[in-house]
């Protein structure tokens, strides 16, 4: 597409920040910007209709790990750096309520819930095992037990006889935030253009020229990317997609639980949300296939999804699936974020390790606190 002069002069003349990305980590780090530069022109460039990684496809799981998941962690991670990682996540998620408002985002605190199937023995064994030591690990950060034991009280089938409940956990309305995000910060005089995708970036002297849609060149102050798993083709870093798959049933009458849900060290999640199951997860059926940008659902493990549903979740009853879908992650070595300034203009908050809803107001503000 070529731009008119009236495109050009009105929407892409004279822009100090460039962002891409229109996610959470995208908008939060514009208007962190605009507290700071109450007159410069702030654009965020969005290739899609909506957001189009994560930040309106996640489960809108106000979490930050369970049992399970964190002793994965260990295996990689300090225990120094587990405690980390929590307290980052922690105070992300309060950092995303100040800037929101429970309200705006629909928060309840209804607690989380993790589940282990009956051959996962050995997981069940070792994490029971560990809810006294992780509450010893974490009390610096909540000040009292975070995790214990519960019984199965809500009819789950052939699971391991007891849960491991979470106190602090809660959850959001995904579709809620996002809104509440971005009419924030139209409110604040910051540009969010859809339909634009920067497939190159390159920084020279006269500032940092942008490639749209692989067709217009356009040239700006500086530059944030905010596009956490879909960066990879603009950047070289520690980085890689990660899909992951969702579905949603239609409204089930009674539903009887409300809560969020993890399995197999948080591969699989489930939650109640307007009397329906939102079920996703499934990744490490295929970890070479579900690295991809592709917003794409495979047989595989949408069956998988399926039959944990119907045999586990809700056994022996009909229940029809209403919408099925995907969202991009951005997953590395470490579980930290990489915040930081790639060239003299350019800068970069990316890898939210599947935690964005945790992490991604706090990883917005810290990308913006790298402009001086």
């Amino acid at each position: 597409m070529t731009l008119s002069y009236w495109e050009h002069k009105t929407w892409f003349k004279d822009i100090d920040f460039a962002i891409i990305g229109s996610g959470i980590v995208g908008l939060s780090a514009a208007l962190a910007l605009r507290q700071r530069y109450s007159e410069a022109k702030i654009t965020v460039l969005e290739r899609g209709m909506l957001p189009s990684g994560a930040s309106t496809k996640n489960a809108g799981f106000a979490c930050f790990g369970s049992v399970s998941e964190l002793l994965d962690d260990l295996s990689s991670h300090s225990e120094q750096e587990v405690l980390e990682l929590v307290k980052k996540r922690v105070n992300g998620l309060e950092s995303l309520k100040s800037l929101l408002g429970n309200t705006a985002l629909a928060y309840d605190p209804c607690g989380g819930y993790e589940l282990f199937t009956q051959e996962d023995a050995e997981l069940y064994e070792a994490s029971l095992a560990a809810v006294a030591s992780m509450n010893t690990l974490l009390d610096p950060i909540f000040k009292a037990p975070v995790f214990s034991a519960v019984d199965n009280s809500f009819g789950f089938n052939q699971l391991q006889s007891k849960l491991i409940f979470n106190q602090f956990e809660g959850k959001i309305d995904t579709g809620a935030m996002m809104q509440a995000l971005i009419q924030k910060a139209e409110a604040h005089n910051i540009q969010i253009i859809n339909g634009a995708a920067v497939s190159a970036i390159s920084d020279d002297v006269s500032g940092v020229k942008l490639q749209l849609n692989d067709a217009t060149e356009i040239t700006v102050g500086r530059c944030l990317i905010a596009t956490n798993g879909l960066a990879g083709s603009l950047l070289q870093e520690d980085l890689k997609p990660a899909r992951a798959q969702v579905l949603i049933t239609e409204p089930i009458p009674e539903l009887h639980f409300n809560g969020t849900f993890h399995l197999d060290r948080g591969y699989y999640y489930f939650r109640n949300i307007d009397n329906r199951i939102l079920f996703g997860g499934g990744r490490n059926l295929d970890v070479e296939g579900e690295t991809t940008t592709a917003m794409e659902t495979t047989e595989r493990i949408q069956n998988a999804l399926d039959l944990l549903l119907r045999h586990t979740i809700l056994p022996g009853k009909d229940v029809k699936i209403e919408q099925r879908w995907s969202g991009i992650m951005g997953v590395g070595s470490k579980k930290a974020p990489i915040v930081k300034q790639l060239s003299n203009r350019v800068f970069c908050g990316i890898r939210l390790g599947g935690m964005g809803v945790a992490i991604g107001a706090d990883t917005g503000q810290a990308l913006a606190n790298l402009i001086d």
